[in-house]
């Protein structure tokens, strides 16, 4: 059984890998993502190589075997399943549940994973938008936009938020701008590099472009 550290890994570097498209990942990313210094990671590659969990080059980074690919998939499935558990029936607001799933997502059963799964109705994505990967570590495939680019006039609905700090959560919560929101853009400032949208009831909002770019929309 893999530890929660081995888990860590294989699944930061998973979420490292679908930003880029799947480039091996520099072992710098990880080490900031996870908050240790670089030449700790470097240890943990080696040790991931020699488990068949990763493929690793120094100096150029690493990438998940399919072995690992098959753990960080699974690992990210109970992380976003105990997610949307803690929101829906907890009540948990949503801006404070990462840090929680990430403690329940190493001891949590797969017999209750599957129990919370069934009683959720078997959910394609947690409260932030992200993909929840099927028991068989399948993820459903969405062509989104960041609203930063989409059109004036068009409408929309956010399905996603890339950026989990909790006080962008709030921003976010508390303009209204959650998953399934419909909205659409007014005005386009370039030169001021901000987006005025319309939300429901006829409420205008002025967002900067670089919170936009971290809101993607369908």
């Amino acid at each position: 059984m893999a530890t929660s550290t081995v888990e860590n890994y294989v699944k930061q570097i998973l979420l490292e890998q679908q930003r880029s498209e799947g480039t091996p990942v520099p072992m710098g990313k990880v080490a900031t993502a996870l908050g240790v210094v670089p030449g700790t990671t470097t240890t943990m590659a080696k040790s991931l190589a020699d488990s068949g969990l990763v493929n690793y080059a120094p100096r150029v980074g690493v990438r998940l075997t399919d072995e690992g690919e098959k753990l960080a998939l699974h690992v990210l499935r109970r992380h976003r399943l105990i997610e949307l558990f803690l929101v829906k029936v907890l009540g948990l607001d949503w801006s404070e549940i990462h840090e929680e799933a990430e403690k329940m997502e190493h001891v949590i059963s797969e017999a209750v994973l599957k129990r919370i799964d069934a009683l959720l109705g078997y959910p394609t994505v947690d409260p932030h938008g992200d993909p929840i990967p099927t028991a068989k570590g399948k993820i459903d495939a969405r062509s989104l936009e960041n609203l930063s680019g989409s059109p004036v006039g068009k409408s929309l609905r956010i399905a996603r938020i890339t950026d989990q700090a909790p006080e962008f959560l709030q921003f976010i919560e508390n303009n209204g701008l959650q998953p399934g929101a419909e909205i659409r853009v007014l005005e386009q400032n370039r030169i001021a590099d901000t987006l005025t949208i319309k939300l429901g009831k006829g409420v205008n909002l002025t967002i900067g472009a670089s919170a936009a770019k971290k809101i993607l929309v369908e």
